[in-house]
């Protein structure tokens, strides 16, 4: 059987040699708890369910049967993974198929036609253009099929946009018959609220943000030709893309100049590093067949694919840029296609209990909803158990933390409205209540065993009894008459009297007086996703997801350092202060899209996940500076300590896309700097042979990395509450982190 597609928008199947158009009718996006398809438009076009692409209406061009639309090539698959030599591909006119077809030639000229109308073929100008499309074709030939091209250096390049855009004039855009996006959020596929927020658009276009998350459905208008990605706020990897071409120009159209929400929001030229960057993540995110898929023994190939198709992006001087094919031009960009080695690597020296990480992604037979909480038994660095609970059908966990005895793992379900309790030991489902919309983060309070759920998807931070048995009360982290704050990873005090929340709608942090429920807002920079705060509370650390920044906020008089050296209140650190958006250039190892950002439990440095760049960056406290970077896997997401035999601690960390843990020492010598820091060991989650389950994994095993939580706690306030029969496995330092004076 052929397998079909729909045409996004016009709900007509096609086969799968054609790919999803909008024309007039939105794009459909539903959003949807299903790994790999959470921008879902029911069609899956190079790998994705999370793309659509609509035609920029011209009124001639709608009068036309729904075959002669201008359509994207589907039929070159075989033409993804080319092989790329010394850095050579092979050029254009090699490649065994009809240029015409490759680069939508045939199309391009369909639409010349149209535009002249019935008389077209007494039109010079209609001739001109179809004369000079055959010139481009057989001057494109011998240029490499990985090369970005730009018109200005092919004879008839700049001629030909000139002439089409004359053409332009023939046959205006009905405005009437605007492009649009619609989404949808409504259960089951949704089970619980979500966002949508513009990523990217292209100048001319509005971007599109909703004051709060939302069920029901939305939609916006694309209005100029060019690229559209969107992101949720309260899931930032939920992602949906649609590229809106105007027929009457070569390959598919990303813009002019494009809208980048980063940084505050920039406008560069759409051939930019930046965009190609963020056009490669999605690609990765969206594509579960791009995921990272490692072994513990054996090595594997990774090359992830993209479009073959023809991409045309502007330069910053405004002049065309054709990539012919987009697969091959990534392929040499980013230098795709490598080996995967077998992560044979363990620390030498083992680490004290265990560590819990959420493998989001994974699916299993007894149940709709995807994830469970891996076990990893790190004395011996295997799999030791997987807690699915189909039996409550757990959908999507997230992150974690224990009770003082460590009787109980407090899951948070985030795309549920649920906090699941099971008990540690043996997986058994304890317990479930209902919290609000999409809790993300739990931590207990170190004095009361309370514990605090953040609401992702509301306005508030839920204080439980201890064991999650009752809501003790809702602390709200905005001020009356505000929208929802969205708050993500929160971090508790030493003493339990301080929270403080990372508010992604309201890009600002909230501090809060955990006794009274007061609240006092502090600055950061955009979209602010995950916190992490000093063992003595003197300041605390705030990754900005779309800032690509780290702020530094200090709690009690200035505790953070200027470059300079001196003590100030606020401090944001650039993680792109090496990089430029525009060209690429990088002076040095740069990081984008910060997620968990803890702070060593001796308060000498703190980790952060970047997702972008899939490193880990190291910044020394005692100047609030990057001083290393580490290497991390696709989608690098979640990091958190446990302790190391001996003395000493392991940051573990979690890769969204990819199915391996690395194990971090952040300083290997004890000395106090982590100018040293480096990783120990790398090992895969996938369930094996001796791994205890509740479930069977159907698909995506091990992957999904995202919360991880390590016990005994090792954080001042917490570890003094481990529990008897693990405290005398830790240290007298790692039992008092920032009192060590006592251990000499």
């Amino acid at each position: 059987m052929v397998p079909t597609l729909v045409i996004a928008g016009l709900g007509v199947p096609v086969s799968v040699q054609a790919n999803p158009v909008g024309v007039g009718i939105p794009v459909m996006f539903d959003l949807t708890d299903n790994q790999g398809a959470w921008f879902d438009t029911g069609a899956t076009l190079f790998g994705t369910n999370s793309l659509g692409v609509a035609v920029t209406p011209r009124t001639r061009l709608l009068e036309l049967p729904l075959d002669s639309v201008p359509l994207l090539n589907g039929n070159l698959g075989e033409l993804v993974n080319l092989p790329i030599l010394d850095g050579e591909a092979p050029l254009l006119g090699s490649l065994g198929v009809d240029l015409t077809t490759l680069l939508n030639l045939d199309q391009l000229t369909d639409a010349i036609d149209d535009a002249g109308g019935l008389l077209g073929f007494l039109n010079p100008t209609v001739q001109q253009a179809k004369a000079q499309v055959e010139q481009l074709r057989q001057q494109i030939g011998s240029r490499s099929s990985s090369e970005a091209i730009p018109l200005s250096s092919l004879p008839v390049g700049l001629n030909l946009m000139e002439t089409l855009e004359d053409l332009g004039e023939l046959a205006p855009r009905d405005l009437s018959l605007t492009p649009k996006a619609k989404f949808k959020v409504a259960a089951p596929e949704a089970g619980s609220a979500h966002s949508v927020t513009s990523l990217i658009w292209p100048v001319g276009a509005q971007a599109f943000d909703q004051g709060s998350a939302f069920i029901g459905d939305v939609e916006t208008s694309l209005v100029e030709p060019g690229l559209y990605a969107w992101a949720c706020k309260i899931h930032p990897y939920m992602l949906g893309a649609v590229v809106v071409d105007d027929p009457l120009t070569p390959g598919l159209d990303f813009g002019k100049q494009l809208n980048v929400a980063v940084k505050g929001g920039m406008v560069v030229p759409s051939s930019s590093d930046v965009v190609q960057q963020l056009v490669q993540k999605f690609f990765r995110i969206t594509s579960p067949s791009n995921w990272q898929n490692y072994s513990n023994s054996e090595e594997r190939q990774w090359n992830p694919s993209y479009p073959p198709a023809p991409i045309l992006m502007y330069d910053g001087s405004g002049q065309p840029v054709l990539v012919p094919l987009l697969d091959a031009f990534y392929e040499s960009k980013f230098g795709e296609g490598v080996t995967l080695p077998a992560l044979t690597q363990r620390p030498a020296v083992p680490g004290v209990g265990e560590v819990w990480i959420d493998t989001q992604m994974e699916k299993y037979a007894g149940k709709t909803k995807s994830g469970a909480a891996t076990r990893v038994d790190v004395q011996n660095w295997t799999v030791a158990r997987k807690v699915a609970l189909p039996q409550i059908n757990m959908n999507n966990p997230h992150n974690m933390w224990s009770d003082k005895d460590g009787q109980y793992i407090y899951q948070t379900e985030w795309f549920s409205d649920r906090l699941t309790v099971f008990n540690r030991t043996t997986g058994q489902l304890v317990r479930t209540i209902q919290v609000g919309p999409d809790p993300s983060h739990v931590m207990t309070r170190t004095d009361t065993d309370q514990l605090h759920v953040a609401i992702n998807a509301g306005n508030a931070v839920v204080e439980l009894s201890p064991g999650g048995t009752a809501i003790d009360r809702r602390i709200l982290v905005q001020g009356p008459g505000q929208t929802p704050a969205h708050p993500h990873a929160h971090w508790m005090s030493a003493d339990g009297q301080t929270m403080v929340t990372p508010n992604v709608n309201h890009h600002d942090s909230t501090v809060v007086d955990v006794p009274t429920g007061g609240i006092t807002k502090m600055q950061t920079e955009e979209l602010p996703i995950a916190t992490g705060m000093m063992p003595d509370s003197s300041k605390y650390y705030v990754a900005n997801f779309l800032g690509q920044s780290v702020s530094c906020i200090s709690l009690a008089g200035p505790a953070c350092r200027s470059d300079g050296g001196s003590a100030v209140g606020y401090k944001a650190i650039d993680l792109w202060d090496t990089y430029d958006p525009v060209s690429g250039a990088t002076s040095g190892p740069f990081g984008g899209l910060p997620i968990q950002i803890p702070v060593s439990p001796d308060g000498q440095y703190v980790l952060v996940a970047n997702t972008l760049t899939s490193n880990i960056m190291v910044i020394d406290t005692e100047t609030d500076r990057v001083v290393k970077t580490l290497a991390c896997d696709s989608g690098c997401h979640g990091i958190n300590f446990g302790a190391k035999q001996g003395g000493g601690y392991y940051a573990y960390v979690s890769s969204k896309f990819s199915n391996a843990m690395s194990v971090v020492d952040g300083d290997p010598n004890g000395d106090g700097n982590p100018i040293d820091a480096t990783i120990v060991g790398r090992m895969v989650l996938n369930s094996g042979p001796g791994t205890a389950t509740d479930d069977t994994v159907t698909g995506y095993n091990g992957l999904g990395g995202q919360g991880v939580f390590a016990f005994p706690i090792v954080y001042n306030g917490w570890v003094q509450n481990t529990p008897a029969s693990m405290a005398n496995q830790l240290t007298c330092a790692q039992l008092n982190p920032i009192n060590t004076g006592i251990c000499s």
